[in-house]
């Protein structure tokens, strides 16, 4: 219940911006491959920033 007031750290920030990037790469993959490259390349430079994250 209280978890409604809690604020979200940077680092669940970036893994749902990472797993929203994903999912849309997966959907356009089926219709753009290259728009899902590009998702996907997205999702690679979340997932370094969330590494770098202490």
């Amino acid at each position: 219940m209280f978890e409604l007031f809690n604020k979200k750290t940077e680092k669940e920030k970036l893994q749902a911006q990472y797993a929203k990037l994903l999912k849309e790469a997966h959907s356009l993959s089926t219709t753009n491959r290259k728009m899902s490259d590009a998702k996907v390349f997205e999702a690679e430079q979340v997932m370094k920033q969330i590494e770098r994250l202490p």
